[in-house]
């Protein structure tokens, strides 16, 4: 239970409106004087994070080609053997490889003008999933912990963050807002069958709470919330049925196959079991992308396990009804180099690289920006890391400007500066 790190979040999908039952309340609390305008925004603040909102970051760590993927150079110095493809949207076309993704171009939009200046892994991984640049004073809460807080519901039984593969932390917001990790998303995550009976299982927390409470009395309280909060979540995940939704088995054979036999097939599978259920971020991760030599053929290699099943991801969401909820955001920490070098393989670029996003009230079928024709400088519409986060925010309907107070007491914003890219929205 060591790896379990994670804020409950919930969200009513079915049954009984809170909503409803809420504004009854309020409007009568209100008409007998009875509740502040100040009692009232608190309410419709609370409201918001029972609204299943849901964010899924398919995350190519390594910087995956933007030549290889979404934005290909056919004919050109620049680009390579690689061949472009019609898709669903008439008039774009990605690189070949990706077939899949093609079919459900009319969902999804393309990003071709995203510009950074991180070029080192580490760095801009951070940056990618923060906002910040690293500093050794603040370790920053990454954006899926951040609209975790927002979202979240404590009522849940889930976590609110889970991430397939290892992902950014939750920095100074602690351990109730830590990624969930798993490692094999084809099998329920260890730990979550109760070996002994129910009784025995209360007993044994109890002897726990007992020895918590004496550690706390010598000094060690704050230890000891946050074991107890992370402890308590832990036996929550443990205890509820809800925690069937890891188990991708209960899933079709066919679906199960469409998503690909492969541990990111099955975690796209597992993130859209995952915000069906209701949790609010989660992170399917695929490596290898750091193509400095071979690039073409390890590309090939990577689409093959990624085009199916993103493709199915955003497929599956829309036909059951989630996808205008649930926003799906495919992306690296930055480009590759126009020029192949000796070794047929692309090095570091962050000046100019893509990325695609599906869902969320964005409008699909459509190119944000454009690079120039040899792929070397943004050509239109350039995108940073503050605007990217600016429209996540949007499309989950969260105040970018929100403030934590880090450990030095400084408010720090969710997203510090940036603006929102309208054209995304339609």
């Amino acid at each position: 239970m060591s790896d379990f790190h994670h804020q409950n979040v919930g969200v009513r999908r079915q049954g009984f409106s809170r909503r409803s039952f809420l504004h009854t309340v309020s409007a009568a609390a209100v008409a007998a004087g009875t509740l502040s305008f100040r009692d009232l925004m608190s309410l419709q603040a609370a409201e918001l994070k029972k609204q299943g909102r849901s964010l899924i970051v398919l995350w190519m760590q390594g910087a995956p080609s933007q030549f290889e993927t979404f934005d290909p150079k056919p004919g050109t110095e620049n680009g390579g053997p690689t061949k472009a493809i019609e898709t669903a949207t008439a008039g774009i076309r990605i690189a070949n490889g990706w077939e899949q993704t093609a079919k459900v171009m009319n969902d999804i939009a393309l990003v071709r003008s995203m510009t950074n200046r991180e070029g080192n892994h580490q760095r801009a991984t951070y940056q990618m999933h923060t906002g910040y640049v690293p500093s050794g004073s603040v370790k920053h809460p990454s954006l899926g912990s951040n609209i975790a807080k927002q979202l979240t519901d404590p009522d849940y039984e889930l976590p609110s963050v889970v991430s397939v593969g290892p992902t950014v932390g939750s920095g100074f917001l602690g351990v109730d807002y830590d990624p969930f990790v798993v490692g094999n998303p084809g099998q329920l995550p260890a730990n979550v069958a109760s070996a002994v009976p129910q009784k025995r299982y209360g007993r044994r927390l109890g002897l726990l709470g007992r020895l918590e409470d004496e550690f706390a009395s010598r000094g060690g309280k704050v230890v000891v919330d946050n074991h107890r909060r992370l402890y308590g979540k832990a036996s929550n995940m443990v205890r509820s049925e809800k925690v069937k939704a890891f188990d991708i088995s209960e899933e079709p054979q066919e679906l199960r196959t469409r998503y690909g036999d492969s541990n990111f097939g099955r975690g796209c599978l597992l993130a859209r079991r995952l915000v069906e259920a209701g949790t609010t971020y989660v992170e399917v991760r695929m490596g290898n992308w750091d193509t400095h030599q071979d690039n073409f053929e390890r590309v090939s290699t990577l689409a093959g396990q990624v085009d199916p099943a993103m493709a199915t991801l955003i497929s599956d969401l829309k036909e059951r009804g989630q996808l205008e909820r649930t926003l799906v955001v495919w992306m690296g920490e930055f480009g590759r180099t126009p020029r192949i070098n000796p070794r047929t393989g692309r090095d570091h670029y962050p000046r100019v690289f893509n990325l695609a996003m599906a869902g969320g009230g964005v409008k699909g079928g459509q190119v944000i920006g454009a690079s120039t024709d040899n792929g070397t400088a943004i050509k239109d519409n350039p995108v940073t890391v503050p605007d990217l986060f600016c429209s996540i925010c949007k499309s989950l309907k969260v105040d970018p400007r929100i403030e934590n107070i880090s450990p030095l007491g400084r408010p720090m914003k969710i997203v510090d500066g940036g603006k929102v890219v309208d054209t995304l929205f339609g």
